[in-house]
């Protein structure tokens, strides 16, 4: 099985263009299941919709509560952003959790559940977004913890592993990606754990997914980092849900046209026993 997670950089820059790159690199992937942050929606158009509608999959979307901020940096008040799941499997539950942040930096960032029925069993699936500032690692152990515990509320009694996508902008190392894994320090939910898949990657691998090589990201002045992640809770029976591959992907030019400001995650799960 073959998940994706991206953040698609909502209306930010040459977005019609980059559209097109974006639907192109999907289209290459070939994925099960999609997470994507920062998708747009107006005017009776939804971007998850449509490259739903392109692949031939289906789809689930929550919108921000509080997009306001979002709108005042591109100057139009009639466009929605929030996370959104693409799926090969049919989408029979879905739920959100809006994060917890005071009220100086909330921008109603979001945990989007959904629950996919594949013919032999369903899949807990989750993408998140995380708040953004350098300074607001507490902030997001905050919000870590909260998606922790929703994901403990809705992951439900499934074989498959549940599997939580997203850009969470911390670092690897940083507080509030250890204690979501919960294997390096006390886990929010006593015996709920992840295993972050880049764990699982070729060590000589390009690892970064904001990257100074993206013309988006190189205008800014900080480093290059890896802060989008697909985790994945411990392997069922026979193995089911283990990481056989991770990798980036979309960190490139696409007929002269980045598709988004940051590179995507790919992972390859074992969907059957392992052989």
């Amino acid at each position: 099985m073959r998940v994706v997670t991206w953040n698609l950089w909502w209306r930010f820059g040459p977005w019609e263009a980059r559209q097109k790159a974006v639907l192109a690199t999907l289209r290459e992937l070939r994925p099960d299941v999609v997470g994507l942050q920062e998708v747009w929606a107006a005017g009776g158009e939804n971007q998850a919709e449509w490259l739903a509608g392109e692949l031939g999959m289906h789809w689930a979307w929550a919108p921000s509560p509080a997009p306001e901020r979002w709108r005042r940096r591109i100057g139009d008040p009639t466009v929605d952003i929030g996370n959104a799941v693409l799926s090969r499997w049919p989408v029979t539950d879905r739920r959100t959790l809006r994060l917890p942040a005071p009220s100086d930096i909330d921008d109603g960032r979001l945990a989007l559940f959904a629950r996919l029925a594949t013919p032999s069993y369903d899949i807990p699936f989750f993408t998140t977004h995380l708040t953004s500032a350098l300074h607001a690692s507490a902030i997001r152990c905050h919000q870590v913890t909260a998606l922790a515990e929703f994901i403990a509320e809705n992951r439900g009694d499934t074989p498959f592993p549940t599997v939580v996508t997203g850009d969470f902008n911390a670092w690897p190392d940083s507080d509030e990606i250890r204690l979501f894994g919960g294997c390096r320090t006390t886990p929010v939910v006593p015996g709920q754990v992840f295993l972050d898949a880049w764990q699982y990657a070729d060590a000589s691998a390009p690892s970064v997914t904001w990257d100074r090589e993206n013309p988006y990201v190189a205008a800014g002045l900080g480093p290059s980092v890896r802060i989008d992640y697909i985790h994945v809770a411990p392997p069922g029976a026979g193995g089911l849900g283990h990481v056989r591959d991770v990798r980036r992907a979309g960190d490139g030019p696409v007929e002269g046209v980045w598709p988004s400001d940051h590179a995507a995650v790919v992972a390859d799960l074992g969907d059957g026993p392992t052989p």
